[in-house]
C-alpha cells in the first residue's frame, strides 16, 4: 500500500501539474475555495460535457431480471492489528438484464469499509481475494463505477421509485473490503452484497464523491477542517440527490453538509446529532434535492486527536479523512465522479475526475 506522505504528495504534485502553480437550518459559511477559470460562464473550464455511454440495447430491452442476487467475499483471516485492502470481481449470476432498486450489505466484524462495483467491460473475474488500493476505480469510468459504499454492519440502499442502477447479463461486480482488526483476537470476515431489483424504471442511478485532503490534526488537539465549498458544474445540472453518507476515519467527530452558492446562505442537508465514524449515518432526503443555479456542496469535518502524534490525510483507518458521497439520477453526468477541493495549492483548486487530464496523473499517483 503506497505511503500516506506519498499519497499527498502525489495529490499535491498532479493538481501542480495542471494549474502551473508556483509553488434543514441556514447559515453562512466560509469559503475555503477560489473561483477556477470559467467558473461561471454556462460551461466551465472542467466540463466535458454530457456524455452517455450507456448501451441502449441494454437499457431499453427486456425482458428484465425479477431475482435479487447475493455476492459473497471469500472469508479472510484478519489477524490481532491487521490491516489491508482486498478485492474480488464475481459474476453477479443473473441470466437477464437488472435493474437494481436496492442494495443490502452486511459487513462482520473488522470490516472498514464495503463497496460495491460494477467492474468494467475489460474485467476478469477474479474469486481469489488480492490486493488493492482503496477507491482507485473510483477515480476512472474504464476502471469500473461504484453503486454503494457501507460502513455499518447492516445497510441498505433504497432507490427512489422508478430509479435503478442498470446492469447487463453476467455483469462483474467487483467488491473491494478494508478490513482492520484493532484487536488481539483473529477474526474471518465475509461480507456480502445483495442486489435487488427495481419495480419499475424511469431514470438512471449515480455516485459522487466528494472531499478535501488537506487534514491536518494536531496531537492532543480538536480540529475542523472547512467549511468547505465545491460548486458543481453543469454536468449536474437538473441531478436529483437523494441519499448522503460523511465520512472520516476514528478521529472524525462531525460530518456537516450542506448546499446553496459560494456567496451563502447555505441549507443543511446532512447534520446528525451524535454522529459516528464507525457507522455514519445515510441520511435520505425524500422528496430529492435539486441544487440551485451555479450552486454546490459546503461541507465541514471536525476531530478529536487524544494521541501524541500528528494525523494526515490517507486511506488507512489510522490515518483520516474528509469525505462525503452522495446518490443521485439521472445518471447525466456520464459516469460516477470523485471531486476534490485542495488549498495545498497557491489559490486553491477544484478537480473533478473524471473530466480532466489531470484524472489520469492523479490515479497514477495511487
Amino acid at each position: 500500500m503506497p505511503s500516506l506522505t506519498f499519497r499527498a504528495l502525489g495529490l499535491c504534485c498532479a493538481l501542480a501539474l495542471a494549474v502551473g502553480c508556483n509553488n434543514a437550518t441556514t447559515q453562512p459559511g466560509r469559503d475555503t475555495g477560489t473561483t477556477n477559470p470559467g467558473e461561471d460562464a454556462a460551461t466551465p473550464a472542467d466540463d466535458t460535457g454530457t456524455v452517455t455511454p450507456h448501451d441502449a440495447a441494454v437499457y431499453d430491452a427486456g425482458p428484465f431480471s425479477t431475482d435479487c442476487r447475493t455476492l459473497t467475499f471469500p472469508s479472510v483471516h484478519v489477524t490481532g492489528g491487521m490491516e489491508n485492502t482486498q478485492c474480488v470481481i464475481l459474476d453477479l449470476g443473473n441470466d437477464l438484464p437488472l435493474h437494481v432498486g436496492s442494495i443490502h450489505n452486511v459487513l462482520p466484524e473488522a470490516s472498514h469499509h464495503f463497496i460495491v462495483y460494477r467492474a468494467s467491460a475489460t474485467a476478469t473475474e477474479t474469486t481469489t481475494p488480492f490486493d488493492c488500493t482503496p477507491f482507485v476505480d473510483t477515480l476512472s469510468a474504464d476502471s469500473g463505477s461504484p453503486l454503494m459504499i457501507t460502513q455499518r454492519a447492516d445497510e441498505t440502499l433504497t432507490l427512489p421509485p422508478g430509479v435503478a442502477y442498470t446492469l447487463p447479463a453476467h455483469q462483474l461486480m467487483r467488491l473491494e473490503l478494508h478490513y482492520i482488526n484493532l484487536t488481539g483476537t483473529a477474526v474471518d470476515v465475509s461480507p456480502t452484497a445483495t442486489l435487488c431489483p427495481a419495480a419499475t424504471y424511469t431514470d438512471e442511478a449515480d455516485f459522487l464523491f466528494i472531499g478535501n485532503p488537506d487534514v491536518n490534526v494536531p496531537a492532543h488537539s480538536t480540529a475542523t477542517l472547512g467549511p468547505t465549498f465545491y460548486r458543481l458544474d453543469s454536468r449536474f445540472s437538473g441531478a436529483h440527490f437523494f441519499a448522503l453518507t460523511g465520512h472520516t476515519h476514528q478521529l472524525g467527530t462531525n460530518v456537516i453538509i450542506q448546499t446553496g452558492v459560494r456567496a451563502g446562505p447555505f441549507t443543511d442537508v446532512y447534520n446528525v446529532p451524535s454522529w459516528s465514524w464507525q457507522e455514519p449515518d445515510v441520511v435520505v432526503s425524500d422528496p430529492p434535492f435539486v441544487l440551485p443555479a451555479n450552486g454546490g456542496f459546503n461541507f465541514t469535518c471536525e476531530w478529536n486527536n487524544p494521541t501524541n502524534t500528528a494525523v494526515g490525510f490517507g486511506e488507512s483507518a489510522t490515518a483520516e479523512m474528509c469525505f462525503f458521497w452522495a446518490y443521485y439520477y439521472p445518471a447525466h453526468a456520464g459516469a460516477p465522479h470523485v471531486c476534490v477541493h485542495t488549498d495545498q495549492i497557491a489559490g486553491g483548486f477544484d478537480l473533478c475526475c473524471p473530466g480532466s487530464p489531470v484524472c489520469a496523473m492523479l490515479s497514477s499517483r495511487f
